[in-house]
Formats: structure tokens, C-alpha cells, sequence
């Protein structure tokens, strides 16, 4: 390789020997450190510019020297009457030397912008068309393997450095009438009709990278600390988070099949002043029912089947543990709702509800200084693009300590807020809606929260019950622009408190819950943990507001088939 030995080296895919882009377009200048190396490197094509060869003919008319013009504009000057006839026809003269000076049909240059998927950013090809083999026309869409030399770029308009082609080593043809996206720019909403295809774009590229660099730095977290990595079945028979699903339906399905029937019972009621006490009563249970299903439905929400249950097996056996994997929602589908999520699940023998507290706000911050640290090109372009204070969020995620208070806390620092409405009221024993939590962090604390301790109603039935016997050992994590990113708990260790919580909520299928209880029964600790919702991390770290745009195939109710 030519070059000056002092730079440094470009990086070789182990693999298959060409040379990666990133290695090249991602340096401090650009790549122009590299100029006269020698590469044999590739990609998609992006874009194509030609630009016409104008070979030099004898007989084309020759332009006006210097002496010549100064011969012309002394005579102008004596006679000033000719100038007007002069100025035409050395328009004219210009414009048949430019006519003639243009080639029928030459060589072109071809200018092809290519990218291998490892930046954001694109290599410019310089290429001479006759390079190409007859019926294998480069366009837009094509995959290409070249060889050539690294050159500072002819017009270093947004790229520093170019690549002039030697010879082609492979040519993947592309149909550009039929190319889905041989368009320049295309929105979100349609790229998500190629699931396929799209990863291509710049926009749903740079979300994989930054992905993957969330994924990495994850599994480095753990190492660090000494978790084990374990993989958690994705299905199974006893799931009891999917059962509780059911259950929590079919409560919802008969409260409000009650409310329809006292609704109708009350309309028949006679009204007069010996009945009116009976009417009251019946009007008061009907407003309860409609506040449990209320409830009920807010419940749902949030619920899916997860690997946490089983997680706890090998967290009472190798102490700290995590898993990496799909979780699958359990309540009702709606049609844009996500059905298939991905989520980072830990669980820590020996810990309490702090200990996983101080654990998870480890995690975030670990997470948000290795995106700065590693992935700073393609937050650069997301920044630009989509959200131009999403680095900003970031970095100030790291330098902030979170700010923790208890639910009920929470609910005090709503209620006393005189200077804006909420659309939802909030008392205590109902979840806090996005609007409080927004409020939260964006108008009161300004950076991210630890709510903790909330209402048992609340939280699912292996959550530990606290002493007052009104709240749990819970926390969320909230963040801003997002909401809720990562939730959390204390397990319930007491085999005595679990057995009555599995029977108040009418969980009480024995052969569902009986492997669970024996982690109870057999050699109990105290343990805990938390899961953390990786689409809602990539909404966080990149500024977009979908979660199908963040997950590579988005699987919801009305396209989870089609690929």
C-alpha cells in the first residue's frame, strides 16, 4: 500500500479484504491523510453524477487571446457606435465554440456515491463509464466492488477525499425504473412498507448502528460487573405473565358486562322519594365498577410476556444474571401497537430494592457515555436530521444524578400545580399518566426521576409487598422526551405474602405457580430486578417518535405475517 507509513492504517474486513469505509471517511480529516492509497473496497450505490470527457479538437474554434481582447477594446474605445455590434457577435462566437466543443457522444465520468453500511457518511467513486462490461450500467441501487486509489476530491463539496476506480471487481446490476429507492429522499412512513429494503436508507442505517452500540455496551456493563449472560426461552407453557394476561381480560370483559347491567337496572328503577336512598346506592356501585375497570384497563397496558419469572431461577442459583431477547405483549392488539418488543432484563441475588435502584441509573448512564464515546458520527447525523438535541439528552444523562421520590411524592407534587390543567386526575391508587411524568422531568426536576414505592394495585403479584401493606417495592426510571424507560423490583421473597397475593388477584393455578414458589421454598433470598424497554432506549438516544422505525422488522396486529 502507497502511502505515508506514519498514517494510520486503514481497517481490512478480516473476512473478505476489502477495506471498510468507516476507516476512511470517519478520521478526523476525512480521509485526506489517505490520499495515494491504494484500496480494494465497495458498497451500494446511493447516488450517480456523469460527467462528460471534452476531448481537445484542432479544429474547433480557437477563444480570444489576452492581446487580442486588448486590441478590441482600443478600438472600441475610438468608436463607440460599434459596440453593440462587437458584444453580439462575440456572443455568438462563444456560444458555436461551446457547441463544438461538446462531444455528440464520448466518455463520461461517472461519480457514484456508495456506502458498505459501516457510517453514515458516503465514498465518492470517480469511474470512467467504459469500465463498465456491456448490459452492466451502474445504477443507483447496484452493489460494487472496486479497486483504486485514494485522491484528495476534485470538489470537496461535503467529502474530503475521493476514490479513483481502477478496475471493477464485481457488479451486483440494479434495475433504476424498478428500484424502490432510487429516489434521493424518502419518508419514514414509506420505508416501513419495505422492511427489506429499508435498512439501505441512511436515516434506518445509522438506527442499526446505533443499536448494535447499545447491544455491545450492554453486554460490556454486565461483563464488568460480573453478571452471567443466560438465554430465557422466548415461549413457553407456563408463562405466567401471558396467564395473567388472560386474566386481567377476562376481569375486564365481566366488569364491564356488570356495568351494562346495572346501567340498564338503574334506568328501570321507578323514581320517587321512598326509593330514592335505593338509587343512590345503585348509582354508587355503578361509579366503583366503572373506577375498577378503569383500572383494569390501565393495568393492561403495560403488560406482556416476558422472561423476568424465569430469570429469577438462575438469579437464585448464580447470583447476578441478564438476558437480551423478544417479549411478546399479552393484553388486547391494536393495529400500530408493537407485539413483538425487544427488552434487557437483569436480576441480582442478595439486592434490595436501592441496590437495583443504583444498578439501573449505573446502566443508563453507561449506556449514554458509550453512545457518545463510540457512535458520535452517527448521533451527529440523527442530530442534524431528526432531532437536533438528542446528543445533548444524552450527554446530560450522564452528568446528572437522578432525582428520587416515592410515588406518593409524586402525587403531591401533581396536585399541587396551580398553573396548568392536566387532562387526566390522578388520586392515589392510579398510575401517574405520561402528561404527569412528562411534568416531572421536563418542568420540575429537568433531568431523569426514580419514582419508587408505588401502590400494590399497581404492580404485578411477585412484587414485594412493603410494611405499610399499601405499597411496593417498585421503581420507575423516567426520562425525558420518553416517559418510562425502565421499571423495576424488590421479588417477594415471604412464600406466606406471595401465596395470598396469587390469591387475591385469582392467580391461583397451581401447576403455573408451583415451580416459582419452590424458589421460595427452597433456600429463599432476598433478590431483585428490572427490564429495560430497548425500542424506547433507541426513541431516547435518537430523537424519533415511532417504535416502528427503531426496531429492525416491526411486528405489529395488522403486518406481523407479512415478513
Amino acid at each position: 500500500m502507497a502511502g505515508n507509513s506514519t498514517v494510520p492504517a486503514v481497517e481490512r474486513f478480516k473476512y473478505s479484504q476489502r477495506v471498510v469505509l468507516r476507516s476512511i471517511l470517519n478520521r478526523h480529516d476525512g480521509g485526506k491523510e489517505l490520499s495515494g492509497h491504494r484500496v480494494v473496497t465497495g458498497g451500494w450505490v446511493k447516488s450517480r453524477k456523469d460527467r462528460p470527457e471534452v476531448a481537445h479538437d484542432p479544429s474547433a474554434a480557437v477563444p480570444l487571446q489576452a492581446e487580442d481582447a486588448s486590441c478590441i477594446e482600443a478600438l472600441l474605445q475610438h468608436l463607440p457606435l460599434l459596440r453593440p455590434l462587437v458584444r453580439i457577435l462575440l456572443g455568438r462566437l462563444s456560444a458555436a465554440t461551446a457547441t463544438e466543443a461538446k462531444p455528440n457522444a464520448g466518455p463520461v465520468t461517472a461519480l457514484l456515491r456508495i456506502n458498505d453500511g459501516s457510517t453514515s457518511s458516503n465514498l465518492q467513486v470517480v469511474m470512467d463509464s467504459s469500465m463498465s462490461l456491456p448490459g452492466q450500467v451502474i445504477h443507483v441501487g447496484a452493489c460494487i466492488l472496486v479497486e483504486g486509489v485514494l485522491q484528495n476530491a476534485s470538489a470537496p463539496k461535503g467529502h474530503a477525499v475521493e476514490l479513483k476506480a481502477e478496475r471493477i471487481l464485481h457488479i451486483g446490476i440494479a434495475d433504476s425504473q424498478q428500484y424502490p429507492l432510487a429516489k434521493p429522499k424518502f419518508s419514514l412512513e414509506f420505508l416501513r412498507t419495505l422492511p427489506h429494503l429499508r435498512p439501505r436508507s441512511v436515516t434506518v442505517g445509522s438506527i442499526a448502528r446505533i443499536r448494535g452500540a447499545v447491544t455491545l455496551a450492554s453486554h460490556e456493563f454486565f461483563k464488568k460487573n460480573g453478571f452471567i449472560h443466560v438465554h430465557m426461552p422466548i415461549l413457553n407453557s407456563t408463562d405466567t405473565s401471558y396467564e395473567l394476561g388472560l386474566r386481567e381480560a377476562n376481569r375486564l370483559d365481566t366488569v364491564k358486562s356488570a356495568i351494562r347491567e346495572k346501567s340498564k337496572r338503574i334506568k328501570e328503577m321507578p323514581r320517587s322519594d321512598s326509593n330514592k336512598e335505593t338509587l343512590l346506592v345503585a348509582e354508587q356501585d355503578l361509579e366503583k365498577t366503572k373506577e375498577l375497570a378503569v383500572l383494569l384497563e390501565k393495568s393492561q397496558r403495560d403488560l406482556t410476556v416476558s422472561a423476568g419469572l424465569h430469570l429469577e431461577s438462575y438469579a437464585c442459583a448464580l447470583s447476578s444474571v441478564y438476558t437480551i431477547g423478544p417479549v411478546f405483549r399479552a393484553d388486547e392488539p391494536r393495529a400500530k401497537r408493537l407485539t413483538e418488543m425487544w427488552m434487557v432484563e437483569v436480576e441480582l441475588a442478595f439486592a434490595e430494592l436501592e441496590d437495583a435502584m443504583n444498578c439501573a441509573e449505573d446502566y443508563l448512564k453507561f449506556l449514554c457515555q458509550s453512545l457518545v464515546d463510540t457512535s458520535g458520527s452517527d448521533l451527529k447525523y440523527v442530530s442534524k436530521t431528526k432531532d437536533k438535541e438528542c446528543t445533548e439528552r444524552i450527554r446530560a444523562l450522564v452528568s446528572s444524578s437522578f432525582e428520587r421520590i416515592t410515588y406518593s411524592q409524586a402525587l403531591e407534587i401533581v396536585d399541587k400545580v396551580k398553573d396548568r390543567t392536566f387532562r387526566d386526575k390522578v388520586s392515589w391508587g392510579e398510575s401517574l399518566s405520561e402528561e404527569h411524568e412528562r411534568y416531572l422531568v421536563d418542568d420540575i426536576f429537568k433531568k431523569a426521576v426514580i419514582v419508587y414505592e408505588h401502590p400494590k394495585e399497581l404492580k404485578p403479584f411477585y412484587a414485594r409487598v412493603r410494611d405499610d401493606g399499601r405499597t411496593t417495592s417498585t421503581f420507575d426510571i423516567i426520562v425525558p422526551k420518553i416517559g418510562v424507560l425502565l421499571r423495576g423490583s424488590q421479588k417477594e421473597e415471604r412464600l406466606d405474602v406471595l401465596n395470598k397475593r396469587i390469591g387475591d388477584l385469582g392467580l391461583s393455578s397451581e401447576r403455573l405457580y408451583d415451580w416459582y414458589k419452590d424458589l421460595r421454598r427452597y433456600g429463599s433470598v432476598k433478590h431483585s430486578g428490572f427490564g429495560l424497554d430497548l425500542e424506547k432506549m433507541m426513541l431516547f438516544a435518537t430523537g424519533l417518535t415511532d417504535l416502528r422505525d427503531v426496531i429492525p422488522f416491526p411486528r405489529t396486529c395488522d403486518r406481523s405475517s407479512e415478513w
